[in-house]
């Protein structure tokens, strides 16, 4: 199974490898990554392979949330069963 893991917010030192290092704490994979500087503004999607969560799903989303709001950014992580379901009429 995949994440799709959005970040958004202010350009700052190390966003990639924070959200990096949370993932591998919680045993998912980055297999693909793209992101872009829009004058001061940081954006990636990154997808995430989480066969290997050593935790529930929830929890893993909360993580990274909450990384987030520790870091002034807007993360958001979700499963891809429901990104499809989302873009299937």
């Amino acid at each position: 199974m995949k994440a799709v893991i959005t970040v958004i917010g202010k350009d700052q030192v190390g966003i990639i490898a924070t959200v990096s290092t949370k993932c591998a704490e919680y045993g998912a994979n980055i297999t693909e990554i793209t992101q872009s500087v829009l004058d001061q503004y940081f954006a990636m999607i990154m997808i995430a392979d989480i066969d290997g969560l050593k935790a529930d799903f929830a929890a893993f989303s909360d993580a990274l949330s909450d990384l987030g709001k520790n870091t002034g950014l807007e993360i958001r992580c979700m499963h891809e069963d429901i990104f499809d379901a989302m873009h299937k009429i």
